[in-house]
């Protein structure tokens, strides 16, 4: 038989090549998904079970095959403006669904070692850092931020940490910006570069730490399978750019000039409001724990070859 692995959250960026990979290193693979989710694109084999946070509840067959369990699920950050409600939404989103699956876990007895859950993967982000941390350079030992998102993110991990006390192997990745041309950051980049209208925002020179998808998908996995990983890990590339840089080596992938001036941040603030902080501000973090604990082996670790393969034409 397979090993089963059950994933929330998996109809998003992530999740969607997540599953792909998986399946295709012969896993099984079910979603964990809201009620009114669109399951329009769930791959065949692929079976989906419902949740709903606000209520509490989760389909009682989730849990009990799950060998691991993979938490994707939160709302963007990035989607909508931070008004009270939608900042109340991504903490909720994130926080409230971990608790619950904590909750759901403890009463299953998934501890037990009838059938163990070999791991819980929680996705998190170094947004825990700080939305803005200038040039300072930050490990996984480094202080958390004051701000928003800052707060999020703790509140995530200390969910998380509610898994890892019920004698749960228990990872947070702390993600950077993933490159996808399928969605993200670098989609909102890429578009209007297509369309001759491309530029850097703000200064140019925040720092920020990416990651290839397809390597935050095998980072997954490779700490879904290495019992000697726990904790927290910086899931980024080594090798961070500033937002001028991936912003002309986009440019150089599509092959369009950049010839406007850099989109100013009073522009940006009054467009987005406090919201605004998630592209005016810049993290220089290394992937410490990864590169020295693990074997794992990026395939992507410059930014030209990452944007290269997914957006040359």
């Amino acid at each position: 038989m397979p090993q089963h692995v059950l994933i929330t959250g998996g109809s998003g960026l992530i999740g969607t090549r997540l599953t792909e990979l998986l399946r295709q290193q012969g896993y099984s693979v079910a979603h964990l998904s809201r009620p009114n989710s669109n399951r329009s694109a769930t791959p065949t084999g692929v079976r989906v079970h419902e949740w709903d946070v606000a209520k509490g509840e989760l389909d009682e067959r989730a849990l009990p095959e799950a060998d691991y369990l993979i938490h994707l699920a939160g709302a963007g950050i990035a989607d909508e403006r931070w008004t009270e409600s939608r900042k109340k939404e991504i903490i909720d989103s994130r926080v409230e669904s971990t608790r619950l699956l904590a909750r759901k876990l403890k009463a299953a007895g998934r501890q037990s070692t009838a059938h163990p859950l070999k791991a819980f993967l929680s996705a998190s982000a170094i947004g825990v850092y700080g939305a803005d941390t200038g040039g300072r350079i930050l490990t996984e030992s480094s202080a958390p931020g004051r701000d928003f998102l800052a707060d999020v993110t703790l509140r995530w991990e200390a969910a998380a940490e509610e898994v890892a006390q019920l004698g749960i192997r228990t990872v947070k990745m702390r993600t950077g910006i993933v490159l996808s041309e399928k969605g993200g950051a670098l989609a909102k980049i890429a578009q209007p570069i297509r369309l001759g209208a491309g530029a850097a925002l703000g200064s140019g020179r925040q720092i920020l730490s990416w990651i290839h998808l397809d390597d935050l998908a095998r980072l997954f996995i490779y700490a879904m399978e290495d019992e000697t990983m726990r904790g927290a890990y910086n899931a980024v590339a080594p090798n961070p750019v500033t937002n001028d840089q991936l912003t002309k080596l986009a440019a150089d992938a599509l092959g369009k000039p950049l010839w406007l001036p850099r989109v100013p941040a009073f522009a940006l603030r009054l467009a987005f409001g406090e919201m605004a902080a998630v592209v005016l501000g810049g993290n220089h973090v290394l992937n410490g724990r990864v590169a020295k604990e693990t074997d794992f082996t990026y395939r992507f670790t410059d930014a030209r070859e990452a944007l290269e393969n997914l957006l040359k034409e």
